[in-house]
């Protein structure tokens, strides 16, 4: 139903909430912060500057068209962790707490503070969703990283640091083939990604399932149960930007300068999670849909992960079923972890 814009109070209570689920022992490294920022990032970025479609308005991952996208596999259990504080603030649109609690668990990780602004409505349907294909493709190189971003309308530094958001989470082989982590603490903001990115010596590794990525482990470095460390890893896309002499100079400034690599990332994290969003002079949003249906959230879903099997036919779940499985186990594994 459409009501009026939060308020600052009621945007305050909600972060605090995201804070106070941040940590989740059975989940990944502990954390669900990393997956919370991915959540962010691929709700905005299927925008195109050219045909101003995509982007962070509408959370389309509530539907089958959006959320059963490839890219997209394991995010509904980003999507499930924020499902108890919408049920707690109803009022909240899910694009405008999916983009929020990214920037909290940014920053509650040690990240830079990224300004954000509300407004976001919720889709009533998928007619307006962009087609599928608009998001990275880890295995790629350099020119397919800039097909995807300039399309975005961001330049070659601003791919640089966005690509910094490596510092956090890992790749996991039932999502998106890859498997592993960049950085030794995944769960901590930093520009640790770009100094290993430099310093490794990062060797290519074809995965069981045939998939190829680069690997590092320090051979002489045990870890503190006797056994040897868990290799890093970094993605095909992750190693072109050495080769690349535009992309390489901002790799190794970033590198050597943890405050400006910060700064760059705010704000280039700002305008990944504006794309798509039209505002007046006094910052309300004038997409047609939000003119027409004002600030609309949609109704709360499922508290778990699991796709349900009782939505309706262009609602995440209802031909979702690859991902039944994966869910299953992760519920299996949770066991009751608080949410």
């Amino acid at each position: 139903m459409a009501q009026d814009q939060p308020t600052a109070a009621q945007l305050e209570n909600v972060k605090a909430a995201v804070r106070a689920l941040l940590h989740q022992p059975d989940y990944d490294d502990g954390s669900a912060g990393p997956v919370l920022v991915r959540l962010a990032w691929h709700s905005a970025g299927t925008y195109c500057a050219k045909t101003k479609t995509g982007g962070s308005n509408g959370a389309g991952m509530r539907y089958e068209k959006e959320g059963g996208d490839p890219a997209n596999a394991g995010l509904q259990h980003a999507r499930a962790f924020l499902e108890p504080i919408k049920a707690k603030f109803p009022w909240i649109t899910y694009a405008d707490l999916w983009t929020l609690a990214a920037i909290v668990a940014i920053q509650e990780m040690g990240g830079p503070v990224i300004d954000w602004r509300s407004g976001r409505t919720d889709f009533t349907d998928d007619s307006k969703l962009p087609p599928r294909g608009r998001l990275p493709d880890g295995a790629q190189g350099a020119d397919h990283l800039r097909f995807i971003f300039y399309r975005m309308g961001f330049n070659d530094q601003e791919i640089v640091a966005l690509s910094g958001a490596h510092n956090l989470g890992r790749c996991h082989t039932d999502r998106s083939g890859f498997d592993g982590k960049w950085v030794n603490n995944p769960t901590r903001f930093s520009n640790q990604y770009f100094k290993l990115l430099l310093a490794n010596d990062w060797k290519k590794k074809v995965l069981p399932n045939g998939v190829e990525q680069f690997v590092y482990v320090e051979e002489d470095v045990e870890a503190e149960d006797g056994e040897k460390p868990e290799e890093l890893m970094m993605l095909p896309t992750d190693v072109s930007l050495l080769s690349d002499p535009s992309f390489r100079p901002w790799v190794e400034r970033y590198a050597a300068d943890k405050d400006l690599f910060f700064d760059h990332f705010a704000k280039v994290f700002a305008k990944l999670l504006e794309l798509g969003i039209q505002r007046d002079a006094e910052g309300r949003i004038i997409n047609d849909e939000n003119i027409e249906d004002g600030y609309r959230s949609a109704p709360k879903k499922s508290d778990t992960a699991a796709a349900p099997g009782d939505q309706g036919t262009r609602q995440v779940g209802h031909k979702a079923g690859p991902l039944r499985e994966e869910n299953a186990r992760f519920q299996a594994r949770k066991n009751g972890a608080k949410l």
